[in-house]
């Protein structure tokens, strides 16, 4: 009787997997024969809007390439185009032998205006947050404190911190401000609170402009543990310099932030 169940348990389990989805298990996706619009952009767009609509939820598992061919009438060719496209914004997580599921996708940074990173995800109504790892009274390093102009006996207060969006690790910020600067700054709570937002209401501190140098990074094992992908993975790395109006450089930040999950617009006009 007990291998009789456990047959009857395994054709069960077999039948729930082969399980053939329908239309009606998607809805809100479906093809317009007569547009000139390619097939494969039709479903990523229509997905991508069913995500950021919320009817898609980040984790929620997600049809297969076979499955959603199979249910629309296109080749799975069309559907791995759409797939590429919608892993490619953060929006689908596709891993070998399992599921795919939908991804939180990207963060998109904006060059163009001097915000931290509580500002940039509030402009984009999304929740920031953070974890503070360290928020210490250090000696800079000659690189820092060239980036800074300090004096030889001059110190700065290093803060790292874990940053999310929506609850989605982001990526990683190691912030080095003047201390003589920010006294007693060891003890605001970097998790409830704009750093930015800190300098220029408790400090009374005028933020004017930046200076970014970015660059593409390959993830080491301390930083991809934290930031929980493989090592060696592609960062996308900001080197930033704040400056007051005064044209004091105030913060020099190193982000690291996931390839997957972020990304960088910046707008070029031509000059005459």
């Amino acid at each position: 009787m007990l291998l009789w169940k456990t047959r009857q348990l395994d054709k069960n389990l077999s039948c729930m997997e082969t399980k053939v989805m329908t239309k009606e298990d998607l809805p809100g996706v479906a093809l317009d024969r007569s547009s000139y619009v390619p097939y494969y952009r039709q479903i990523s767009d229509q997905i991508q809007g069913l995500i950021r609509s919320k009817k898609l939820k980040a984790g929620e598992p997600f049809w297969s390439e076979g499955e959603l061919a199979q249910t629309l009438g296109v080749s799975k060719m069309t559907v791995r185009q759409a797939f590429q496209f919608l892993r490619g914004e953060g929006l689908l997580i596709v891993e070998k032998g399992k599921r795919p599921t939908i991804g939180p996708g990207r963060v998109e940074k904006n060059f163009q205006e001097l915000r931290g990173f509580s500002g940039e995800m509030a402009r984009r109504g999304m929740k920031a947050s953070s974890k503070v790892l360290e928020a210490e009274y250090v000696e800079p390093g000659p690189d820092i404190a060239k980036a800074l102009s300090l004096e030889s006996n001059e110190k700065v207060y290093r803060i790292r911190r874990l940053r999310f969006a929506d609850n989605n690790l982001v990526g990683l910020e190691i912030a080095h401000l003047p201390a003589g600067l920010f006294p007693g700054l060891e003890r605001t709570n970097l998790e409830e609170q704009s750093l930015y937002s800190v300098m220029e209401t408790q400090y009374a501190v005028k933020l004017d402009w930046s200076e970014e140098e970015l660059e593409a990074v390959p993830a080491r094992k301390q930083e991809a543990k934290l930031l929980q992908v493989p090592s060696g993975t592609p960062l996308f790395s900001i080197r930033r310099t704040v400056y007051t109006t005064e044209g004091v450089a105030i913060e020099y930040c190193t982000s690291l932030f996931r390839g997957d999950r972020y990304s960088a617009t910046v707008v070029s006009r031509r000059k005459a």
